[in-house]
């Protein structure tokens, strides 16, 4: 079953009562806690001393959760400053480190591709392959929402083209672009950690000098692509709409994922005035939604 998975920051004398918070209010399934100084959920950028608080807590919900009204609920509660540090997360098949390092093989997409983990040789060295260490940013190729995308990109003559990937995480995605035949990618995150996974990730790849990386605050008001492909949840994809379409060259093409199979036809429907849609692509549970700017 599909999951969403809520960390946020607190200190030990109010984390008892935001998992409470979490259980009672905003309908987490389960509520955990972790020692923020042994396992860090936030890890400060290099240099930075890190300014929060000593417990993360973990929130588990079903992947159908509106987080936005989550999150909104948690910042007019007294418990958090209105500014606290989160990350919302679809879950791999098992979110332990250990155990997808150790389940995490080379992975095949379309005729060409293959995702490989960094520690181990590659099957094809004739293929098109990405060497990826994740870190601590979300995408590996297991979940269903990445592969979906890696086919999409498989099957695209992306020879010259621009790609912008919103939400690029590790940069899964945007590195496998680029070995496919773009030109320029871009890439977009809120989570300063994912600039840094996928900067690290395409200098390992040797393809660091076509990935240019944005902060989702820095980024340049007249950013234009001819492929936009964005992996994130469905709550931001409707949100941000506007702000992705308008990414987009006219005849220029779209993936959407991160979308549930009961969500998907709501998600596509606040792209049809701007995108000629195609069927949408379903697998185990998760969709995508793709189409070209009309």
């Amino acid at each position: 079953m599909p999951w969403i998975q809520l960390k946020l920051n607190a200190h030990s004398d109010n984390a008892e009562a935001i998992g409470d918070l979490l259980m009672e209010e905003t309908g987490a399934l389960s509520a955990t806690f972790l020692d923020a100084q042994d396992t860090p959920v936030f890890e400060p950028m290099p240099g930075e001393t890190r300014l929060w608080g000593d417990t993360d807590v973990i929130g588990l919900y079903d992947a159908e959760t509106d987080m936005k009204n989550v999150v909104t609920l948690l910042q007019n509660t007294p418990l958090l400053d209105p500014n606290f540090a989160y990350k919302i997360e679809q879950l791999e098949d098992k979110d332990w480190e250990r155990e997808w390092m150790d389940k995490f093989h080379p992975m095949q997409f379309g005729k060409r591709l293959w995702i490989c983990p960094s520690w181990l040789p590659v099957p094809d060295p004739s293929a098109v392959n990405v060497m990826l260490d994740p870190g601590l940013a979300f995408g590996t190729g297991t979940h269903p929402t990445t592969a979906l995308c890696l086919e999409w990109l498989e099957g695209l003559d992306l020879k010259g083209k621009t790609l912008i990937d919103f939400g690029c995480g590790s940069g899964i995605l945007a590195i496998a672009a680029i070995k496919l035949g773009a030109e320029k990618v871009i890439g977009i995150d809120i989570d300063p950690q994912a600039i840094l996974a996928s900067g690290d990730n395409a200098e390992r790849n040797g393809v660091k000098d076509h990935l240019t990386l944005y902060l989702a605050k820095d980024q340049p008001d007249d950013l234009l692509a001819d492929v936009v492909v964005a992996n994130i949840l469905s709550g931001p994809l409707r949100e941000l709409e506007p702000v992705i379409t308008s990414l987009l060259k006219p005849q220029g093409a779209l993936a959407l994922s991160g979308v549930l199979e009961s969500q998907a036809q709501g998600v596509a429907d606040c792209y049809q005035e701007q995108i000629n849609l195609d069927p949408i692509k379903e697998k185990e549970e998760w969709c995508r939604i793709s189409g070209t700017k009309k």
